[in-house]
């Protein structure tokens, strides 16, 4: 790999964003920050988990990535999992040490995302992980009260 193209770290958020484990492994290799982040706030982690990397995303915790680097907005690679609906990369966040109740700049949680958009498989883990149901957010919503008013009927069942 030509390292003098790029930025190391450039390298690093595409390697992970393309969810190329041996990218990955040369470029840590050569003494890169597994945690470095980007103008966005966004770890490799973040990158790889949100566009559904799992070998990527396992790579990088085992490598030390930390599970709970926010970007700039607050979010973790959790929160985008949870947005996302990926629950393979959720079970794996949370094995490494994703805390459940991490707060965006919104207040928002990975159970809120979770809830607000459906991923209901999401919600269950979350919850049998033990993520705190009665965070509410900047407008005073918990995820119990997004889900009525979303009328997530199998979310409002998991959270009650």
């Amino acid at each position: 790999m030509d390292f003098t193209s790029s930025r190391p770290e450039d390298l690093l958020f595409d390697a992970a964003r393309r969810g190329d484990v041996a990218a990955l492994q040369e470029l840590l290799a050569t003494g890169l920050d597994v945690n470095v982040t980007n103008g966005k706030g966004f770890s490799a982690l973040i990158l790889a988990a949100y566009d559904d990397h799992l070998d990527a995303t396992k790579f990088l915790l085992e490598s030390g990535a930390d599970p709970n680097v926010q970007d700039v907005s607050g979010n973790t690679a959790l929160m985008g999992v949870s947005f996302k609906g990926y629950p393979e990369i959720a079970q794996l966040l949370i094995r490494h040490g994703a805390n459940l109740d991490l707060q965006n700049g919104n207040g928002g949680t990975a159970l809120m995302f979770a809830t607000l958009f459906g991923r209901n498989n999401l919600v269950k883990i979350l919850l049998e992980a033990g993520a705190d149901q009665s965070i509410p957010d900047a407008r005073g919503f918990t995820a119990g009260g997004l889900a009525l008013q979303q009328g997530n009927d199998e979310a409002l069942a998991l959270l009650s």
